[in-house]
């Protein structure tokens, strides 16, 4: 039995903020925590992607927490081994098949050196190849023994055509690894694209793994990816501590690369960088905010201004059923979302049955694959959990597996 939702929401969000100021600066004395928030901290540092870093930098004296700590490191970093163990595999085939392939965010971020293996999680891997070459990526994924799992407007994912995602809490060394293959770097902001391809993409790509042009240009994706994770209100704390890191390696050039189309204004880089220099005052320029104020509309530029990381992340319990509205650019956006919204598109309604499928915390939970009317019916008549924080808590508030105790070495598939 889960306590009272609304004890459960108000930990999450205490406990989230308290994570994203000790990661910003640690040294905090223990929390005066209660059993059941140290069991919820478990949920938020999963869902957050950030239990490794706080393994690293947070001393807080608490028995089990220290160890589901380690557990968790321990786990990140064998996944490290294993996936830096196949983009050599990938730019082995890549070389032999002539082909260019960009390795995306956290793969590239490791391979700067902001992380060492252990410290940051991987859930998959992201590659970005020319929209000709794309049948010959997937032979390669292919190849390697990959079969392609879906497809939605953003990517295609391909997973092992053997083994099972792990069902408890975090990470764990036996998760396949997915791959996700794009041909653009866009995001819906939220019914219009913003795509920064042109950006991203190396003008002298060379055959195998290729390195983002700039530091500007990988910053230029961090920044729209958490834009899209903001507007969709699954940011995650690992998201800022990515932007903060990087932006300490930043010139000024660099930051420039984010205004390199000129018809097009980054509007979208304000509110995650402003919640960025929120938490990293010291990581974000002062002209680079100012600059970017100019060019975002007034009402995100206004709720941006007091959004806090719980409300634009799975730490915000409840479901929001116009979630993302403020991002639209004019009255004519506006309407369309809502359209979207009362009747979803027939790629929307593929996407969620595809997510449905292929996605271990909403596998028989009724409110996926309900009737688009009901779902609406239940907003407006009581608030309605999210599916995958929801699935987090429930696995914390869980008895302790055996398996978290023992090291990767010896752990269990499941």
């Amino acid at each position: 039995m889960l306590p009272p939702l609304r004890t459960v929401r108000h930990g999450l969000r205490r406990i989230t903020e308290a994570f994203a100021a000790e990661l910003a600066g640690p040294g905090r004395a223990t929390p005066a925590w209660s059993e059941l928030e140290w069991r919820l901290a478990t949920a938020v540092a999963v869902a957050h992607g950030v239990s490794p870093l706080l393994c690293h930098c947070c001393a807080w004296k608490h028995e089990s927490w220290r160890r589901f700590l380690e557990n968790q490191r321990d786990h990140v970093e064998w996944r490290h081994q294993r996936i830096d163990a196949l983009l050599q595999q990938i730019d082995a085939g890549a070389c032999e098949a002539a082909l260019a392939v960009l390795p995306l965010k956290g793969a590239a971020l490791h391979a700067l050196g902001l992380y060492t293996p252990g410290e940051r999680p991987m859930a998959d891997i992201d590659l970005l190849v020319r929209e000709e070459d794309a049948a010959a990526a997937s032979a390669l994924l292919r190849k390697l023994g990959y079969v392609e799992s879906f497809a939605q407007w953003k990517h295609r994912v391909f997973k092992p055509a053997s083994g099972q995602p792990f069902a408890g809490l975090g990470e764990h060394r036996d998760t396949p690894v997915a791959i996700e293959l794009h041909t653009r770097i866009r995001e819906r902001l939220p019914v219009s694209m913003v795509d920064i391809t042109a950006r991203i993409y190396p003008r002298a790509a060379q055959p195998g793994l290729n390195p983002y042009p700039s530091s500007g240009a990988l910053m230029s994706h961090l920044l729209l990816h958490a834009a899209g994770n903001m507007c969709g209100r699954s940011l995650r704390l690992l998201h800022l501590h990515d932007i903060a890191r990087l932006a300490t390696r930043l010139s000024a050039s660099d930051w420039d690369v984010l205004w390199a189309d000129a018809n097009e204004p980054p509007w979208w880089a304000l509110p995650p960088l402003r919640l960025t220099a929120r938490h990293y005052p010291e990581a974000i320029p002062a002209a680079v905010l100012a600059r970017l104020e100019r060019d975002c509309p007034p009402l995100l530029r206004a709720i941006s201004r007091r959004q806090t990381l719980t409300q634009v992340s799975s730490s915000e319990l409840w479901l929001h059923a116009l979630a993302g509205l403020e991002w639209s650019r004019s009255m004519r956006e506006a309407g369309r979302y809502l359209r979207n919204r009362v009747r979803p598109t027939a790629e929307a309604r593929q996407e969620r049955a595809d997510m449905a499928r292929t996605q271990l915390w909403l596998q028989g939970q009724r409110w996926v694959t309900a009737p688009h009317r009901r779902r609406v019916l239940t907003w407006l008549t009581r608030p309605v959990p999210r599916m995958d924080m929801l699935y987090a808590v429930r696995v914390a508030l869980e008895p302790p597996a055996a398996e978290m105790g023992k090291k990767p070495g010896l752990g269990v598939s499941r």
